[in-house]
């Protein structure tokens, strides 16, 4: 759990790095006490039944947050157990009726957001045009991207192609409060073309975990083909600062975490594998975006968007 003020970051569970990653972020001074859970929520179970355990870790810091005690939530535990946790201490904002984890990805241009990536697996076309309206706000909020443009993931430019899913929300995204430019295929997630791109959270979360691999991959062959040779030693160490920048650009750990939105609280959901640099900076976007009022500016634009029944140009 994060706060904003004086009051104390507080770890839930059992000791391990987290602690130490958080004491060793040189911008915060962390003031930290740690709440003892005698369970946790893991893969080995159904997330519902984790979380139904006593003193169940992901439940205890949503119960803190929801009672005030902390400004924000962050788990790198079982993601089905943290938004069930998260969805039931906090509810949903009013007009929202599906929470969508939004992902910053690059792109050629700049930065990007990826939403559902895995909170809301099964979604109706009208979850798909609210998830627009969450990015969309959060685009403007966390990016201060003006006027964000939204692209639905398809596997065609056209509207007839892809699924009765998406077909559907093509329709719907031409007549809502955002700036919608169309179906984006696998190809062009990266291109810089769109802000925000829109999707059900099981095309998310697999083209999210296709994308972390194929970074991995890719750094492993270069690693490879650069150590072949002293040639390619030598170019290697001339280049190597412009290698450690794109590292960084491709690298999940820094950004933490998605932030978990359509919900009256903050929760920021981290990796399964996440390293201590990937935890800190999660904490740290947790404390700037509950700094920022992420919540409450989500609402308002929710509440806007709802009232507005012209599509934004």
């Amino acid at each position: 759990m994060v706060t904003t003020s004086a009051a104390p970051t507080i770890p839930i569970g059992r000791p391990c790095e987290t602690t130490r990653a958080l004491t060793q972020r040189r911008c915060f001074t962390w003031n930290i006490r740690r709440t003892l859970a005698r369970s946790r929520a893991d893969g080995r179970g159904r997330a519902r039944q984790s979380i139904l355990r006593p003193r169940a870790s992901i439940r205890l810091a949503a119960d803190a947050v929801q009672s005030g005690r902390a400004d924000a939530l962050f788990s790198a535990g079982h993601t089905g157990a943290s938004v069930i946790a998260a969805h039931g201490a906090f509810g949903r904002i009013t007009g929202v009726d599906r929470p969508a984890l939004a992902t910053i990805v690059p792109t050629r241009q700049r930065p990007a957001i990826l939403l559902d990536c895995g909170a809301t697996v099964e979604c109706r076309p009208q979850h798909l045009v609210q998830f627009a309206l969450l990015g969309s706000a959060y685009a403007r909020l966390a990016l201060d991207c003006d006027s964000p443009r939204v692209g639905l993931l398809s596997v065609g430019e056209e509207a007839s192609k892809g699924n009765e899913l998406t077909v559907e929300a093509h329709r719907l995204l031409k007549h809502a409060p955002v700036r919608f430019i169309g179906n984006v295929e696998g190809r062009d997630v990266y291109a810089g073309d769109v802000d925000v791109i829109v999707c059900d959270g099981f095309t998310g979360n697999i083209t999210l975990k296709i994308s972390e691999g194929l970074v991995e991959t890719v750094e492993h062959l270069l690693h490879d083909e650069l150590s072949a040779t002293f040639g390619t030693r030598v170019g290697y160490l001339l280049s190597r600062q412009a290698f450690r920048r794109f590292r960084r650009r491709v690298d999940y750990s820094e950004f933490g975490g998605a932030p978990l939105l359509g919900l009256k609280g903050l929760c920021i959901v981290g990796h399964g594998r996440s390293s201590s640099k990937a935890v800190r900076n999660a904490v740290h976007m947790a404390a700037r975006l509950a700094e920022h009022q992420l919540v409450d500016g989500l609402a308002r634009e929710i509440a806007l968007g709802a009232g507005s029944g012209t599509p934004q140009t």
